[in-house]
């Protein structure tokens, strides 16, 4: 496996996670390949994974994964094989990409506060798909924006005590932020110090960033920042974030597939 700086100091972000390769390759595939008609070479997204320090042969399990469940579908022109995103896997892509991408400070300031009926029923995914998280089983929280349930009593939110910040921000995902900014920020300085990145290395260092951050912005809902502490880490994530993806723009397949030609 290569050694040099980029991956050396690439090497936290990819231990962060636990990561699944089939999951990194939809993060890949919805950065780099996300629209009609986009596809990526074999030969490339084999030099993109090996620089991940993935083996062939976790490659091929996991295309074989994701053609299985109708994300991706493979087929061949002349001697190489390509691989695009099928409708599913755009329309999936699409819906995340939204969360994904957003701008810092373009998030919804005002919220409601959400009290459901007595139900024996297990409502939480329904409500964390409206767009809001959950306080107590039957009081939920979130932007002005989501629909509730037509049974349930809205009311507009107005001063947020900080104990119902607190509820809003688990423990558990504070730290995952946590960990990711400061690996991000530990990241930075270190390609501060680099010279310019390849094509490969960029697509590489996007879907690294990319992949991390989706993980952790997928996993609750896209509360007002009202509803966050003060302190909240996420926040800070969100701008490294951006600040990286803008810094290093997305690169063209044309030019990875030509720069994987020659390596």
């Amino acid at each position: 496996m290569p050694t040099d700086p980029f991956s050396e100091n690439t090497a936290a972000l990819r231990a962060l996670g636990g990561q699944r390769v089939w999951s990194l390759m939809i993060s890949l595939f919805g950065d780099l390949a996300q629209g009609a008609g986009d596809r990526i070479d074999g030969p490339v997204l084999s030099a993109i994974m090996a620089r991940q320090h993935i083996k062939p042969e976790a490659v091929r399990v996991a295309l074989h994964r994701l053609r299985k469940d109708g994300w991706v579908t493979s087929e061949k022109s002349g001697r190489i094989r390509q691989h695009s995103l099928t409708d599913k896997g755009r329309r999936e892509s699409a819906i995340a990409s939204p969360r994904i991408y957003a701008r810092p400070g373009s998030e919804i300031e005002n919220w409601q506060l959400i009290l459901l009926p007595p139900s024996d029923a297990d409502t939480s995914a329904d409500m964390i798909a409206r767009g809001f998280a959950a306080i107590t089983t039957r009081t939920y929280i979130g932007p002005q924006s989501a629909q509730p349930p037509a049974d349930a009593l809205a009311l507009p939110g107005d001063d947020v005590p900080g104990w119902l910040r607190n509820e809003a921000a688990p423990d558990d995902l504070r730290e995952d932020y946590m960990q990711l900014l400061r690996t991000l920020t530990d990241l930075k300085a270190k390609l501060d110090q680099m010279s310019e990145l390849s094509q490969i290395e960029v697509a590489v260092l996007r879907c690294l960033v990319v992949h991390n951050w989706r993980r952790l912005v997928l996993r609750h809902a896209p509360l007002p920042p009202s509803l966050l502490p003060e302190d909240w880490p996420g926040h800070a994530c969100h701008r490294m974030v951006a600040s990286l993806l803008d810094r290093f723009p997305r690169p063209d397949i044309s030019r990875i597939a030509q720069q994987a030609a020659a390596a």
